[in-house]
C-alpha cells in the first residue's frame, strides 16, 4: 500500500476550524487518505488513517431518549448552539416556560451566520438537552415541549 504525503497546511486549516467553530473533532476524506483532527483536554491530536470502512453512526444518548418523543425538536442544520441572543444576555428560554409558535428559543451558528431556531408550536418547555456554546448535529433532539 503506497502512502500519501500529508498536506501540512490542510492540517492546519482543519486544526483552525476547531477553534473556530468550536468543535472538538473534524475529519477530511480524499479519495485515498482521510485526516482527522481531533481536541483532547490539554493539547490537539492529529491522526492519520488509511481509508476504511465507514465508522457506524451511533446515535447520541440523548438522541435515542428523546428524538421518538412527540415534541422533541430537532435541529435543523450543523452548527453550535446559543441559548441568549449575546453573551451575558438572560436565556431565550428555561425548563418550565411556555412558549408560543414562531418564538426564538435558541440560535445556531453555522458558517458565522447565527440562525434563530423557532418553536413551531406552543407548549410548555420540558426538557433542554444541549447546553450553551455545544456543536450539535442535523437532526440531534435540542429541547422538549408539550
Amino acid at each position: 500500500m503506497a502512502t500519501k504525503s500529508i498536506d501540512s497546511d490542510l492540517v492546519r486549516t482543519l486544526a483552525g476550524l476547531l477553534d473556530e467553530t468550536g468543535l472538538t473533532e473534524i475529519e477530511y476524506d480524499t479519495g485515498g487518505l482521510r485526516i482527522r483532527v481531533a481536541r483532547s483536554a490539554p493539547a490537539g491530536t492529529v491522526v492519520t488513517q488509511a481509508p476504511a470502512q465507514p465508522p457506524a453512526a451511533a446515535p447520541a444518548p440523548a438522541a435515542e431518549d428523546h428524538a421518538p418523543h412527540p415534541g422533541a425538536l430537532t435541529s435543523p442544520m450543523v452548527g453550535v448552539v446559543y441559548m441568549a441572543p449575546e453573551p451575558g444576555a438572560a436565556a431565550f428560554i428555561k425548563v418550565g416556560d411556555v412558549v408560543f409558535e414562531g418564538q426564538t428559543l435558541l440560535l445556531i451558528e453555522a458558517m458565522k451566520t447565527f440562525n434563530p431556531i423557532r418553536a413551531p408550536r406552543g407548549g410548555k418547555v420540558t426538557r433542554i438537552l444541549v447546553a450553551d456554546g455545544t456543536p450539535v448535529e442535523f437532526g440531534e433532539p435540542l429541547l422538549v415541549i408539550e
